[in-house]
């Protein structure tokens, strides 16, 4: 047996997330299908995550297993001329049987991206949560370190009582920095992982803050409260990139 390596960047606006759905249009459906014409076996891709309806990234990646060897030059290119334009996978390696998408990636790292003042480009609105209204970015600071170091993240994850979260809801955020640029902020997050949601639902809690809706103290009590119910709402998905995983 062979296997192979995707790093893969898409524009998830138009998609129901990266995870096989019924009845939905999947990024994981469409790159699995294009991969099983060319080897032509009848292939598993697997990804190192769930990105959700509308989410972006950067680089993706995804293994499957194979039969028989392959051109991964000549893989990556016709890949690309199979695949629609919103999907575009930018190299294929060969691996180590043993490597695993996704339990072999030791961190992630996310962006979301926050557009702030009163009008949000055209060109950006695809790409940015916009927040028409006035933002503290200290208090912003304040709050997005309160979330890095070790935590039960279960009141940020939804379906808290299920999959990943169920058996472990406890993550480490190496980093979550606050990056202002003209009217816009960027938000990193690096870790060793996420829950379902997770991401989108720090960032509804920090804007909260920043916004005066809720205190410091509230994202500690929300913490400690293992709870996805004491939590406002979470960020909508265009904002939100995966930018990186490492392994």
């Amino acid at each position: 047996m062979h296997k192979y390596a995707l790093h893969i960047m898409y524009d998830g606006s138009n998609y129901s997330g990266w995870q096989i759905q019924p009845h939905s249009l999947s990024i994981q459906q469409l790159v699995q299908d294009a991969v099983r014409t060319l080897v032509k076996e009848d292939v598993n891709v697997v990804g190192s995550g769930r990105t959700d309806a509308g989410v972006h990234a950067l680089d993706q990646v995804a293994h499957f297993r194979c039969k028989e060897p392959q051109d991964i030059h000549y893989l990556c290119k016709a890949l690309n001329g199979i695949l629609p334009k919103e999907i575009r996978v930018s190299s294929v390696e060969a691996v180590d049987i043993h490597f695993h998408a996704q339990r072999s990636a030791k961190s992630k790292e996310y962006h979301y991206h926050l557009a702030l003042g009163a009008i949000v480009s055209p060109f950006e609105r695809q790409y940015t949560w916009h927040v028409p209204y006035k933002i503290d970015l200290t208090l912003l600071k304040e709050a997005a370190a309160l979330f890095i170091g070790t935590h039960d993240f279960r009141s940020f994850a939804n379906s808290a009582h299920t999959g990943a979260a169920a058996k472990n809801s406890v993550r480490t955020i190496y980093r979550l920095d606050v990056v202002p640029k003209d009217n816009n902020v960027t938000l990193i997050f690096h870790g060793n992982g996420f829950l379902y949601k997770m991401v989108r639902n720090i960032v509804g809690m920090l804007i909260n803050v920043a916004s005066g809706k809720k205190s410091l103290s509230d994202i500690l009590e929300t913490l400690e409260a293992k709870d996805r119910r004491k939590a406002p709402m979470s960020a909508p998905p265009q904002g939100l990139f995966l930018v990186k995983v490492e392994y």
